[in-house]
């Protein structure tokens, strides 16, 4: 869970919970700083790469723990989650094709 919403008095949802839940019905991308694919992929999307959550995975245990669940135990990224699933360094017109719809 993530900090205390004290105005509210619950927990506020982490970036892995925000992601997951704007992913069921859009895009989230699990990325780390440095890696090639993801730098293609920004690159590819640049007009477009606000319409998805970003999740750093060195910044947030919650999304990193998730992407190595769906990686075989790998931290792998880009690891993008379109319509509620999990896609491992998929090509980045598929990414943009879900983005644009």
């Amino acid at each position: 869970m993530g900090l205390l919403d004290l105005a509210a008095g619950r927990p506020t949802p982490t970036p892995h919970e925000q992601a997951l839940a704007h992913a069921a019905n859009g895009v989230a991308i699990y990325w780390r700083p440095g890696c090639p694919f993801t730098a293609r992929l920004r690159l590819t999307l640049r007009p477009l790469r606000k319409r998805a959550r970003w999740v750093n995975i060195w910044e947030d245990d919650a999304g990193r723990a998730f992407v190595a669940s769906v990686n075989d135990g790998n931290e792998t990224v880009p690891t993008v989650v379109i319509d509620g699933i999990p896609h491992t360094n998929p090509d980045p017109s598929i990414v943009k094709a879900a983005l644009t719809r």
